[in-house]
């Protein structure tokens, strides 16, 4: 773990790139946009890729040493001590849409664990960081996920059920179906409704780990769980299947069910 000073800056220095990154992105938000296609039919846009581009050039001006893995534009030094898991625009679709539940996902890893970790919705001026051993913020508040420990009393988010597939979209509808609400629709953002109580249950398929790792220290340190449906901790090589509750109740119950 680094030195309290190194640590302290590394928190200050996570908000920067979450301004950079909020400034740059809404410049495009709403504005007339050429819109790509990339090789896994995804789309994307120059506000993705211009984004990416300056918080990578922050990051190697400031720490030359640290390594970084971003969605647009690759890795390089992955086996570095200190690491960087940076996706610029998370909800690109929504971005595209007009809609503003997009945002930009930050997480600082030390020793192959992620340490601090970011979720920034520009567009609606909302802000989670959570930080190792500190706890969640939400716009520097201190936030906490809920107390529900059964699948009947929660509240289930995920992007989309269109995005399962297979046997593990009977597994996810069965789960949803046993809990009280479920809405859909809001990529990260819904991991910030989780961390500050909103909702009580996420469930995700087929993420990549710029869509997850900066999202483990925001639900952990808010009191909640997250991991994949093994029930094993994300790391860089997951499979991409997450699952994020408040209690470990409520985890076990999803979990139950998904890892069948």
């Amino acid at each position: 773990m680094p030195e309290i000073e190194n640590w302290s800056e590394m928190v200050d220095f996570t908000g920067s790139l979450a301004n950079v990154a909020a400034a740059c992105t809404t410049s495009y938000f709403r504005h007339p946009i050429d819109i790509m296609t990339k090789q896994d039919k995804s789309p994307v846009t120059i506000a993705d890729q211009e984004t990416e581009r300056l918080l990578r050039e922050m990051i190697l001006k400031n720490y030359p040493s640290h390594g970084i893995l971003g969605e647009e534009h690759g890795s390089e030094g992955l086996d570095r001590d200190d690491l960087w898991v940076i996706d610029p625009i998370d909800g690109t679709k929504s971005f595209i849409a007009g809609l503003p539940v997009y945002g930009t996902l930050i997480a600082y890893m030390h020793l192959q664990r992620v340490r601090i970790g970011a979720i920034s919705m520009p567009a609606m001026h909302e802000f989670w960081i959570g930080v190792q051993g500190q706890g969640c913020f939400y716009n520097g508040e201190k936030c906490n996920v809920s107390a529900c420990t059964k699948l009947s009393d929660a509240i289930l988010m995920t992007t989309s059920p269109d995005y399962f597939t297979g046997t593990d979209k009977g597994r996810f509808s069965e789960v949803s179906e046993k809990t009280r609400l479920q809405r859909y629709g809001g990529d990260c953002y819904i991991y910030g409704m989780l961390a500050s109580g909103w909702t009580d249950i996420v469930i995700e398929q087929g993420l990549q780990s710029y869509d997850y790792m900066a999202l483990v220290p925001v639900i952990q340190e808010a009191g909640g769980i997250i991991t994949d449906w093994s029930g094993d901790c994300l790391n860089l090589h997951s499979d991409g299947n997450v699952l994020a509750a408040a209690t470990p109740e409520l985890h076990q119950q999803a979990l139950d069910i998904l890892r069948r």
